[in-house]
């Protein structure tokens, strides 16, 4: 869930690796470091954003290798002591580190037997002793020494590593943790994530487990773990340098909230055809059959991809007509779960590297599932490693808390959904029409949305300061209810939930009175008397009611304290509409609050840890 950035090269190495931490920021901003080659080793660390950091640099040095690291904490406090990089007793050795090192407290042991004595809280340190004791026994060159100490570990590792004897190289190795190269001319970069390599390179080459890369600034050489060569695919990136810069917006979470037309567009593009009433999802043409004659669907997912998942259980048993379970990706692989030939698995993650859902997509596989992945980075684990699937085309997010990444993950879902009750005849060819040509019209309908979101800033100054909020739903609703509820939690603080309308009976209408914003999604015309019904609950013991209506819903509005209208679809497609008024009243009263939009506190856009 941090950020790595190594530039070995003819620049100056400081200079991108800020840049490219910076860019990385979202990935953890705990704390930030750098070490670089300066006649010396040189390193520079502590508590605080990157631009603490980058205050922290001499601006007359020129060293033109170095590695940096952006932190969110899982051992060790955040502090300028556990900040990365970590070096070794020498101070020859610096290294940064993304996963845990679960055994280091017994390998910690052993180097404290060996009169290793160690100064933070964090595994990391640990790895940067246990190379150097390799090394000290006089007969291990650095590649060989870090090879050895790896063959130690257990866990997970995307790492980056220099030596002040070796200012020609960085080492590179991931198990678990995302990592890739950035293939420029003259120069080379490391880092966790593509955005931090953009601005120099469109060219990357892809660590997979186990593999450890030597990288020269006019070369590089990946091995495998038994130290075999291997000849490496380059990709070229996909993302632009304008898609990862906020464009004039104070926020990359606006942005990409304002985005969504523009990103649904692209995921619908070449993919539908209106007139005739046809999907085609070429990522999982081939496995259609097997598809088709799946026993059961499983979808696994975290956080917001959850709740798309929710989405897609309605859509697919109402529409393909197959029993459909929705697990957190972070349970399934502790409870057993009986997945085997004849089951079918969709996996959703926006960044391709959750490491839960990469876990539950390898244990599906080996108890031969078949798995389908619906990502949006281009190249990612989950992508690479799935039997088949369909990006989403969402392009990059930043925001930590998901946006566009949601309606893009919706939409694709409901598009593989359509396809398969096609091919399986099990909806009408009017049916699939109606569903094809109303999602022609979202990126217009979410415009529409959009162009009049300053109506809620009302109601989000009104309640920028309650304690609580409920959001209910019904059907298709309710997921929507769980997303615009872990919104508001995620940069505003304010403890949220989301509910089944009727399950609000069963113990949350306890906690309703005057000082209770209930917000209402009330977006499927089939629920509409149920949610007028709950609605009068709520009313009856004084709760503050917000409604998000399909336009032209009177009896709801006339019952709200406060309601915001999107425009009328098919119930199936209305959580791509009533999810984004709930994001904009998010982010208005997480501004109103003074909080940080972007890098809400203790949390991280991509979490590739367990």
């Amino acid at each position: 869930m941090c950020g790595i950035v190594g530039y070995i090269g003819d620049k100056k190495a400081s200079d991108v690796i800020i840049k490219g931490l910076k860019r990385l920021e979202y990935r953890g901003y705990d704390s930030a470091g750098i070490a670089y080659q300066n006649g010396e080793l040189q390193v520079k660390k502590g508590k605080g954003k990157v631009a603490k950091l980058e205050a922290m640099l001499d601006p007359n040095e020129n060293a033109t290798a170095g590695i940096g690291h952006t932190r969110w904490a899982t051992h060790g406090e955040p502090n300028d002591v556990n900040s990365h990089p970590h070096t070794s007793t020498s101070q020859k050795i610096a290294l940064v580190h993304n996963g845990i090192i679960e055994n280091y407290g017994s390998l910690k042991k052993v180097l404290q037997n060996k009169g290793y004595e160690f100064y933070s809280e964090t595994d990391t340190e640990v790895l940067a002793k246990l190379i150097e004791s390799f090394l000290e026994n006089g007969e291990n060159e650095f590649k060989k020494a870090v090879q050895l100490a790896l063959a130690q570990v257990e866990g997970t590792y995307g790492l980056a590593i220099i030596h002040a004897d070796h200012p020609d190289i960085i080492i590179a190795a991931r198990k678990g943790s995302p990592l890739l190269i950035g293939v420029g001319k003259n120069e080379m970069l490391v880092a966790s994530d593509a955005s931090a390599v953009a601005e120099y390179t469109d060219q990357v080459v892809y660590l997979e487990d186990g593999e450890l890369a030597v990288i020269e600034r006019d070369n590089y050489n990946v091995e495998s773990s038994d130290s075999t060569s291997l000849i490496k695919e380059v990709h070229e990136l996909a993302m632009s340098l304008d898609e990862i810069e906020k464009g004039g917006y104070p926020y990359f979470m606006l942005k990409e909230i304002f985005e969504q037309p523009k990103a649904i567009a692209d995921c619908l593009r070449g993919r539908i055809d209106p007139e005739k009433g046809t999907v085609t999802l070429g990522g999982i043409a081939d496995v259609m059959e097997k598809l088709a004659g799946a026993k059961r669907l499983v979808i696994a997912a975290c956080g917001t991809s959850w709740h798309s998942g929710i989405v897609g259980e309605y859509l697919f048993e109402s529409l393909v007509k197959i029993p459909v379970e929705v697990e957190y990706a972070s349970e399934l692989r502790y409870k057993e779960p009986l997945i085997g030939e004849g089951d079918v698995m969709i996996v959703i993650s926006q960044s391709g590297e959750t490491a839960d859902t990469l876990a539950a997509l390898r244990q599906a596989k080996e108890n031969g599932a078949l798995v389908l992945g619906v990502v949006n980075v281009v190249g990612s684990s989950i992508a690479r490693e799935t039997d088949a699937g369909v990006y989403i085309h969402a392009g990059p997010e930043i925001g930590v808390a998901s946006t566009k990444a949601f309606t893009a993950q919706v939409t694709v879902l409901t598009l593989i959904a359509i396809m398969l009750a096609q091919y399986k005849k099990s909806i009408s060819d009017e049916k699939a029409k109606k569903l094809i040509s109303e999602l022609a019209l979202i990126p217009e309908k979410m415009q529409q949305v959009l162009d009049k979101s300053e109506n809620l800033r009302e109601v989000s100054n009104l309640f920028s300061y309650a304690p609580n909020f409920l959001y209910l739903g019904r059907s298709v609703s309710f997921p929507v209810a769980l997303e615009g509820a872990l919104k508001l939690k995620e940069i505003s603080y304010i403890h949220a939930e989301g509910y089944p309308a009727a399950e609000m009976k069963h113990g949350p209408i306890a906690l309703i009175d005057d000082m209770m914003p209930v917000v209402v999604i009330a977006g499927t015309n089939h629920t509409n008397d149920k949610m007028v019904s709950n609605i009068e609950e709520v009313r009856a013991r004084k709760g503050r009611i917000i409604a998000i209506v399909t336009e032209g819903n009177a009896e709801v509005e006339d019952l709200s304290e406060f309601s915001f209208s999107v425009p009328d679809t098919e119930d199936e497609l209305s959580p791509l509409l009533t999810v984004i008024p709930l994001q904009i009243l998010s982010y208005n009263i997480a501004v109103n609050r003074g909080c940080d939009v972007d890098q809400p506190r203790n949390l991280a856009k991509s979490v590739t840890v367990e």
